[in-house]
């Protein structure tokens, strides 16, 4: 199981293309917002819980609506990981208190890992809360809504294990151009400082069929990059007795036609098996990424956690990774301060992270959970020493991800233009996406683009965004479409490529996934006829929930 966090998002708007989804004519039943506190299972998760509230008639609340969580309803798909996640819930939580005092008939509504190990408690400590729900029973959500809002009185159902497969549900995609895939549901992993398996129950997989199917439904509806979702992605297989199920599936996923980049997460390296790093090298549509959890680089401390691998082990993966695939980009999870843990284990960890030479990682101190056997361990460590490490942790880590990204200066890379990723693209007059290895990139455009652009940027009230215009210039980028730029600087967290300001490399490659993403933007904006610079502006833009980036 993966620690990685992305960062708190908010899904509060849908997508054309959506997978699943019902569609519904009657008159809406109110607006709805959609909170995500959690790993990508419950990104993907909260994207089911909006496609069941537009089936049930909810349509989603504008952008302004939603930061000031003014709708009708607002559902927080929470997470149990770390020890602040119900700090956050219930920070979350007592902002909306206060709106829902001034909106008569506001339902509150909290899901996912927290909600099922808290229960009723949640409701105790928060009574304006309407509906709790757990992992396994998304679909009961629209039922309880109308439950609690006919009893007037809160309603909390926890399923102890799972009622429906959540790939079944109606789905509100956030991104036509990508999109997460789950191959499987919960974890058969015993960690010991993980409640997760606990929460989300034993590994359930999915049938080969019915993935390949809900992939094939996506490319259609525009989509050009999946990434395959799992507890524990390369122990796939084991419910229907097939050791070598996952490295089949990333072959079979790979060769459909229309699909051109394959993402997975995450593996656990005590399963992971050369057949996927052979799949992974042979098919040209599977990126060149790996994130693989470390945890710890101290063997005792390892066998303290119960991760079943030891760390020549995991150093012998990323060599035979390396080795068929050498310009992969391999990122990691690791905790500091596990009960126990030495100076000395400290710094095998340390000498691990050296030796690996990670892309980026995601850096925990240890947080006792409630219900987890690493809770009760003894030798527990004072804050002040874990904080320590971790600092140096974090500072190794950072010269080793600007030594690593220093290395990719004066490379051609292609680049997938995302919506949402550059926050800071407004001011830098660049556009923001993932090279194959999913690196950040952020590019600059021509200056006669960037003059393209100009009356959009500029425009009191906003504009529709002009590259969901039917006719654009050959070299304007939507996202969605491919970009081939040469990287010209290097941070620890980001590349830069400027080459098109230089005179350098830039070509630009129109794609389904763009054709898509235009299309989206013209039906938001009431421009069916596609012109730029010319419509009313949008009164909804879309959330990427895309890969979580190093924070």
């Amino acid at each position: 199981m993966s620690t990685t966090l992305p960062e708190h998002r908010t899904a509060a708007v849908g997508t054309v293309g959506t997978v699943g989804a019902t569609t519904h004519t009657e008159a809406p039943r109110g607006t709805y917002v959609v909170r995500t506190l959690g790993c990508q299972m419950n990104v993907h998760d909260s994207e089911h819980m909006a496609g069941m509230l537009e089936a049930a008639g909810y349509v989603a609340a504008s952008p302004a609506e939603a930061a000031r969580s003014e709708a009708d309803v607002v559902v927080i798909n929470t997470c149990a990981v770390r020890e602040n996640a119900a700090t956050r819930l219930y920070g979350n939580l007592g902002q909306l208190a206060a709106v829902k005092s001034t909106r008569p008939g506001m339902q509150i509504a909290v899901g996912g890992c927290l909600a099922q190990k808290d229960r009723a408690g949640i409701v105790d400590r928060a009574p304006w809360v309407d509906v709790v729900f757990g992992t396994h029973n998304l679909d009961a959500l629209p039922v309880l809504l109308e439950r609690a809002r006919h009893n007037a009185a809160a309603q909390v159902e926890i399923a102890e294990s799972l009622q429906v497969f959540p790939s079944t549900l109606p789905t509100r995609r956030e991104s036509v151009y990508a999109g997460w895939v789950s191959i499987s549901v919960g974890c058969n992993n015993t960690c010991t400082f993980c409640i997760v398996p606990h929460l989300r129950g034993k590994e359930r997989d999915r049938r080969p069929g019915e993935i390949l199917a809900e992939v094939e439904a996506l490319v259609a509806a525009g989509a050009i990059e999946v990434t395959l979702l799992g507890q524990n992605v390369n122990s796939y297989g084991v419910e229907f007795g097939d050791r070598g199920a996952f490295a089949k599936l990333l072959r079979a996923v790979g060769a459909l036609p229309g699909l051109e980049r394959v993402r997975f997460t995450s593996p656990h390296p005590a399963a992971f098996t050369d057949d996927v790093i052979d799949a992974m090298a042979q098919t040209p549509t599977v990126m060149p990424q790996l994130h693989m959890p470390l945890q710890s680089g101290s063997d005792r401390v390892l066998r303290a956690m119960r991760r079943s691998y030891r760390s020549d082990r995991f150093l012998g993966i990323l060599d035979r990774v390396r080795a068929a695939m050498p310009d992969a980009a391999i990122t990691t999870d690791v905790i500091v301060g596990f009960p126990g843990e030495t100076e000395e284990d400290f710094a095998e960890t340390l000498r691990v992270v050296e030796a690996a030479r990670f892309t980026s990682a995601f850096t925990f101190q240890y947080s006792p959970r409630p219900g987890t056997a690493a809770a009760d361990l003894p030798d527990q460590l004072p804050k002040a020493v874990v904080q320590e490490r971790y600092e140096r942790l974090v500072a190794l880590q950072e010269r080793i991800s600007a030594e690593e990204n220093a290395a990719q200066v004066g490379r051609t890379v292609e680049v997938l233009v995302s919506e949402g990723e550059g926050r800071k693209d407004g001011a830098t007059r660049r556009v923001t996406g993932r090279a194959a290895d999913n690196r950040l990139v952020h590019l600059a455009e021509p200056a006669h683009v960037v003059r393209w652009h100009a009356p959009a940027a500029t425009a009191d009230g906003g504009l529709p965004d002009p590259r969901s215009a039917r006719d654009l210039p050959d070299d304007v980028a939507r996202p969605g479409d491919l970009v081939t730029v040469e990287v010209t600087h290097a941070a620890p967290h980001h590349l830069v490529a400027d080459s098109a300001v230089h005179g350098g490399t830039y070509r630009v490659r129109r794609t389904r996934a763009g054709d898509a993403w235009a299309a989206r933007e013209r039906a938001r904006s009431g421009d069916e006829e596609g012109h730029a610079h010319g419509a009313a502006p949008s009164p909804s833009g879309p959330v990427l929930l895309g890969m979580p980036s190093a924070r």
